[in-house]
């Protein structure tokens, strides 16, 4: 048997116990899709209420598509099966690309690697939104520089859905060189959004989505949230973990609580800020696509995540594309990263579902779980950082005549 062929057995076996490990445990891993998205597509249908168009919503208008095309399916197969054959549908394609015909080492690592990704993050890595966004997140990366109009719809499309995409399409600005190109592709996709959103009378609601992440509290799953989940664990008086029931979430009190909350998109916005300004620095220094996109990408993601005061386990999917996307390229540079970043995936499936309750009331070894996850996420933040700071760029050439001290970029490039 090819190489090839063993890979796609292999996608086909790890797609199929994900789908079951969605029905497992009275559908823990897959309430979002079993219960709400059900709901938004049967309200929608009937006309009842669109969300994000006669009513708020906390996702962009575009993530009606999955939602809705499952919906009109469920008279003739289970909403949450549907949902994650249609996710299967679109990793398929999005892996028919990556491996090709199975001759890159570099691709059939990457292929491997997504699939190890998919088994250790489980169920809730399939039925939630993301999971339709990281085929089109990966299928955009790979093909950025040979069809970068078509790699920035997809990715602007993805970011219609759910957001996070944007740190691909803004990494993708900075180091892909037709960056008119990626520019247009995204612009064309945001103004066909935003033009449905008005057509249908929804403007109050267009970017409601970004108010409803803003004005949220610290999840107990993100990383800043680990100082007070230790002390509510410690018995601090006003440390405690709290269900919202708008949002239908956990989250953690105490100590300061509304400080830290208040800073916490400044933090991410000015993080994410900086980030972008080293790569574009790099850029602006003759750094290769290759070697910037990646890392680039992945601290853009990462600190997405790291930096976030919500902290969902399905946030751990976005992960994936930027990693795809290194052992694509540079696969030795990215094979520990990948493998640190299983690792990551394996820990946030024990999390949830397996010790949620446990973490819940506060179990010291659960929380402990939920504390190394997170120093680990910080610990591939940085590697990527580190990554990134020290992509190589292009010598300057020297002015004719200019002696050694004063030729542009010097003798330390």
């Amino acid at each position: 048997m090819s190489r090839r062929a063993v890979v796609w057995v292999a996608f086909a076996l790890v797609h199929a116990v994900v789908i079951w490990l969605g029905f497992t445990g009275d559908h823990a891993s897959s309430w979002d899709v079993d219960q709400l998205y059900r709901w938004w597509a049967g309200r929608t249908l009937s006309g009842q209420a669109i969300p994000g168009i006669t009513e708020g919503w906390v996702y962009p208008i575009l993530a009606h598509g999955p939602i809705l095309l499952v919906g009109a399916a469920s008279a003739v197969i289970d909403y949450t099966l549907g949902w994650g054959l249609l996710v299967t549908a679109m990793d398929a394609a999005a892996f028919a690309v990556l491996v090709g015909r199975g001759r890159s080492r570099g691709r059939l690592a990457a292929a491997w690697f997504w699939l190890a990704a998919i088994l250790a993050l489980g169920g809730v890595g399939m039925f939630r939104l993301d999971a339709v966004t990281v085929p089109l997140a990966i299928l955009g990366s790979l093909w950025l520089v040979g069809r970068p109009w078509l790699a920035s719809v997809l990715l602007a499309v993805a970011t219609w859905i759910k957001v996070w995409p944007a740190a691909l399409l803004a990494a993708a600005v900075i180091a892909v060189r037709r960056r008119l190109a990626i520019v247009g592709g995204a612009a064309i996709v945001s103004a066909f959004s935003v033009a449905i959103v008005l057509a249908l009378g929804g403007g109050a609601h267009l970017f409601g989505f970004v108010g409803d992440q803003a004005t949220r509290g610290l999840q107990i799953e993100a990383p800043i949230s680990a100082v007070y989940m230790l002390m509510a664990v410690a018995g601090m008086p006003g440390a405690a973990v709290q269900y919202d029931e708008d949002l239908i979430t956990f989250q953690v009190v105490g100590p300061g609580v509304d400080a830290v909350i208040a800073a916490m998109t400044p933090v991410l916005m000015v993080g994410m800020l900086a980030v972008a300004v080293v790569g574009a620095v790099k850029a602006w220094r003759g750094a290769g696509f290759a070697a910037l996109f990646p890392p680039l990408a992945g601290a853009l993601v990462l600190g997405f995540i790291v930096l976030n005061k919500v902290g969902s386990p399905q946030y751990l999917t976005w992960i994936i594309a930027p990693l795809v996307a290194g052992l694509v390229l540079r696969r030795r540079d990215w094979l520990r990263p990948a493998a640190l970043a299983v690792l990551i995936l394996v820990l946030t499936q024990l999390i949830f579902p397996f010790f949620y309750d446990a973490i819940l009331t506060l179990v010291p070894a659960a929380v402990g779980l939920l504390v190394l996850r997170n120093v680990l996420l910080v610990a591939l933040f940085v590697w990527t950082l580190v990554r990134l700071v020290r992509v190589p760029v292009r010598p300057r050439r020297a002015v004719p005549g200019a002696t050694a001290a004063t030729a542009p970029g010097g003798v330390t490039e």
